[in-house]
């Protein structure tokens, strides 16, 4: 692997416009994956999730040069119907369309960033990789005061052209004061065993609020791995939503930093996996200051051989006094293939805090099966009934309300 990713590597910096500064960080990023390789259990933060096994047996040797240099042609079809949105359209890494049109042009600044290269707050190999081949990276910023009147679906879609690739992607978003970002990132492949890196900044100062729904629903071959930072100041609010269902494999990270005052984190997640998928949501959130609060929940329901983890911590600093910090996790597990593993984890060095966590697994109530079908429902009926009850209360928390209808409908939730 070590002389194709050489070779790559030299292929994927001719065609970009960089200093030698910039070239030399990037060799610097790829020497530093080289050393690490993909993460593997020995990474406390992997034990569950054997990315370098996981690559092995789905895909094999993989191509890290992609050619970015051929448009694809976008594909309408795709767009989500019946919600006016912006549009930010990646087809195999590359972005072909980047569409504000339902927004003031004054409040919104789009930065080419791809002549920068910017630090990660976190330092494993997958951002060594994403760093060493990004082609382009931008930054879109929110101004002062101004709420999207619409929300904006980042569609990330690959088709048959690429096979064996790895595909490397980086957005940075900074909400100013008083700003306001509701995002769908939307995966939508019709390629097979390729694998995607994707890394998000987010800046949220005084008083923002972002809305971060991430869906994963359509069937896929690929393997994917999605890394988050967001960097919270004075009473901002994030609110992270995951439908993880799609993919082969697809681990989901959210790391929040509630630096302000007032300043609160939700994270909130469904996986519904069948045949032998295999899915992972890890969550970090610190409490650097006082007055911060953190709620996470995560359901699973699982079938088959799949298998779905999450990880989650919360770090109270000494002076984050008053935190309240949340999490819970439950699971279906619908035959005796599949496989839960939690790891919740309390990290706390302040006094005068409310944190908890929990964790619960098992298999659909017999008795509620059986009064419902007394009722007149089929099997079949009352446990789709079951499972729609149990994965409903995750999908209320969601509080933007146009953006709940259409996660309702794309995964069938009827009240």
């Amino acid at each position: 692997m070590k002389e194709q990713l050489k070779k790559d590597f030299d292929n994927s910096i001719k065609n970009l416009t960089l200093s030698q500064k910039d070239i030399e960080i990037k060799k610097f990023c790829l020497d530093s994956f080289i050393e690490k390789g993909f993460p593997n259990r020995k990474d406390e933060d992997w034990k569950f999730s054997d990315l370098n096994q996981i690559i092995k047996k789905n895909i094999g040797e993989l191509s890290f040069y992609n050619d970015y240099t051929t448009t694809n042609k976008v594909d309408t079809s795709i767009f989500v119907d019946g919600l006016e949105h912006n549009k930010i359209v990646f087809i195999n890494g590359r972005i072909e369309k980047i569409d504000f049109d339902y927004e003031k042009k004054d409040k919104i600044e789009i930065i080419d960033q791809s002549e920068t290269i910017n630090e990660f707050k976190n330092s494993n190999s997958l951002s060594d990789l994403n760093k060493a081949f990004t082609n382009k990276c931008f930054k879109i910023l929110v101004k002062k005061g101004y709420q999207l009147a619409k929300p904006l679906i980042i569609y990330h879609t690959t088709n048959s052209k690429i096979w064996s690739k790895n595909i490397n992607l980086r957005l940075d978003f900074e909400l100013d004061k008083d700003s306001s970002l509701r995002i769908i990132d939307l995966y939508n492949d019709t390629s097979e065993k390729n694998f995607l890196n994707i890394f998000y900044n987010f800046e949220l100062k005084e008083n923002s609020v972002l809305k971060n729904f991430k869906v994963d629903k359509f069937e896929n071959k690929n393997i994917k791995y999605s890394f988050n930072n967001i960097e919270q100041d004075k009473n901002s609010i994030s609110e992270t939503f995951v439908l993880s269902s799609g993919s082969n494999f697809f681990k989901n990270e959210i790391n929040c930093n509630l630096k302000g005052r007032y300043s609160s984190a939700f994270v909130n997640g469904i996986f519904s996996l069948n045949k032998d998928k295999h899915h992972e949501v890890r969550t970090t959130v610190n409490h650097l200051t006082d007055n911060t609060k953190s709620y996470q929940l995560i359901k699973s329901v699982l079938e088959e051989s799949s298998k779905a983890v999450y990880q989650g911590k919360i770090l109270v600093n000494s002076d984050a006094q008053k935190t309240d910090g949340y999490q819970l996790s439950k699971a279906i597990l619908l035959n005796k293939e599949s496989e839960f593993s939690a790891k919740p984890e309390l990290e706390i060095y302040a006094d005068d805090v409310k944190c908890s966590h929990g964790s619960a697994s098992g298999s659909l109530n017999d008795d509620s099966i059986f009064y419902l079908m007394s009722r007149g429902l089929s099997y079949q009926q009352s446990r789709e009934l079951l499972i729609n009850g149990f994965l409903l209360d995750v999908v209320e928390k969601i509080t933007d309300s146009e953006i709940k209808n259409l996660i309702k409908n794309m995964i069938g939730i009827k009240e």
